[in-house]
């Protein structure tokens, strides 16, 4: 089994920068598919970055391609999100999430393994 836990979040300002971390504990493997999703109130938890196992291969949502960059340690087993420029519709809580397999997928529905989630809040 695999824990995930979720550090970094907190409050920034529009266009200000903040890293979020994701420790992996357990059974854990370099090669598992790993992600941040994001849930804002009142909203669906959406995809927000994700990054294949073995070769790394990353992916990230419209809403946040070319600010975040998502990046693996395998031998320190994290997973970052680096956020720049950030913005009011950034807010929300964060999630990390892992999955079993190489292949990326946006669909939450392929990541079985969870952290409690940090919260991000961007004010003006």
């Amino acid at each position: 089994q695999v824990q995930l836990v979720e550090s970094g979040g907190g409050l920034v300002q529009a266009g200000g920068s903040l890293k979020l971390s994701c420790a992996a504990s357990g059974r854990t493997s370099s090669s598992n598919r790993m992600a941040w999703f994001r849930q804002a109130p009142g909203q669906e938890r959406e995809f927000v970055a994700g990054i294949s196992g073995s070769v790394g291969s990353t992916d990230y949502a419209d809403s946040v391609r070319g600010r975040f960059t998502i990046s693996r340690d395998n031998a320190k087993n994290t997973v970052s999100l680096q956020m720049k420029r950030l913005k009011l519709e950034d807010t929300a809580a964060y999630y990390c999430a892992a999955g079993p397999g190489v292949v990326l997928f946006r669909n939450q529905k392929k990541y079985d393994t969870w952290g409690q989630g940090t919260q991000v809040t961007v004010s003006s």
